[in-house]
């Protein structure tokens, strides 16, 4: 049975270049595409969702501009409810300068939270019956942490499981992970947050202990190409991932979040959710832009079948 999911997180309008390789720090490089599209970590998490059979709730704040309209549209196309967007009549609408080097696919990007970075008490209290009546939440770190720790608490009050996609970077207190179900960093996130380098099952392992001790349930870090790293308190592994020609891998681990949140909705445990995570960053990294590139359900399911 289908569960609704809260995503609670930024939105920015993506201004992404591509080049032939990403500039060293003073250089100029000839780009050979722009492309202005529907970005930041929440909103690109909320899509890869809602597009994988997810029965999504967006909330989100934008400013009262122009920018503003890019997430509007990108909602109506995939027919996500625009009804928990709030708006800022005094910030603009964040913006992500977002660099992709066409000889490796990896991207350089720069965020500027704008609006989304100013979710007050009063916005909060105007969703808080659905946070509390969620079977999952997702939070990213790309809002203003006060509004996170105030959602996180609203939601394991009611014993609601808060997933934590740990980025970008950022210190916080013990307490925001503390009851968390899952956090979900990537191994550089993972380092930052434990100060170990991930590089192998028993750097992860000493790695997640770092949560455990946090009071974090699971832990879930993405290691690009070789693939997931999972612990539960009965066991740990590394989970490889299927193998593509990536063209741009911006948006990669939001569509990994994104699917896995809808795969954990229609009741699949977290080790059964992962391949078809997995399944979804894979299709998305083969594709241009962040929240363009999210696949269907219908292209995920073929995906896996293909794989199986």
């Amino acid at each position: 049975m289908k569960q609704k999911v809260t995503v609670f997180g930024s939105f920015v309008v993506d201004l992404m270049a591509r080049a032939p390789h990403l500039p060293t720090p003073g250089e100029t490089v000839r780009g050979s595409l722009f492309k202005q599209g529907a970005g930041g970590k929440g909103f690109n998490q909320g899509i890869a969702a809602h597009k994988a059979g997810g029965e999504v709730v967006m909330i989100t704040k934008v400013g009262n501009d122009s920018l503003a309209k890019v997430a509007y549209e990108a909602m109506d196309a995939v027919g996500l409810s625009k009804e928990h967007v709030f708006v800022n009549e005094e910030v603009a609408t964040g913006t992500a300068l977002v660099c992709v080097g066409e000889d490796s696919g990896q991207n350089q990007i720069i965020i500027v939270p704008g609006a989304c970075n100013t979710i007050t008490e009063e916005d909060l209290a105007q969703v808080r019956e659905l946070i509390e009546s969620s079977a999952y939440v997702l939070l990213q770190l790309e809002v203003n942490q006060d509004a996170n720790e105030r959602v996180a608490q609203m939601a394991k009050e009611k014993g609601v499981r808060v997933i934590i996609n740990t980025a970008p970077y950022q210190p916080m207190e013990d307490e925001f992970l503390k009851g968390a179900y899952l956090v979900t960093p990537n191994e550089v996130e993972a380092e930052e947050f434990t100060g170990i380098a991930v590089k192998d099952l028993e750097s992860a392992d000493r790695a997640a202990a770092v949560f455990f001790a946090k009071g974090v349930e699971n832990v879930l870090i993405t290691l690009g190409s070789r693939g997931v790293y999972l612990a539960t308190k009965d066991r740990s592994e590394i989970i490889p991932g299927f193998r593509v020609d990536a063209i741009d891998t911006t948006g990669a681990g939001d569509a990994f979040n994104g699917g896995l949140l809808a795969a954990l909705s229609e009741g699949k445990e977290l080790r059964q959710a992962i391949p078809f995570a997995q399944a979804v960053a894979a299709l998305s990294v083969q594709r241009l832009g962040t929240t363009a590139s999210m696949p269907t359900r219908e292209e995920i399911d073929g995906f896996l079948s293909q794989r199986s």
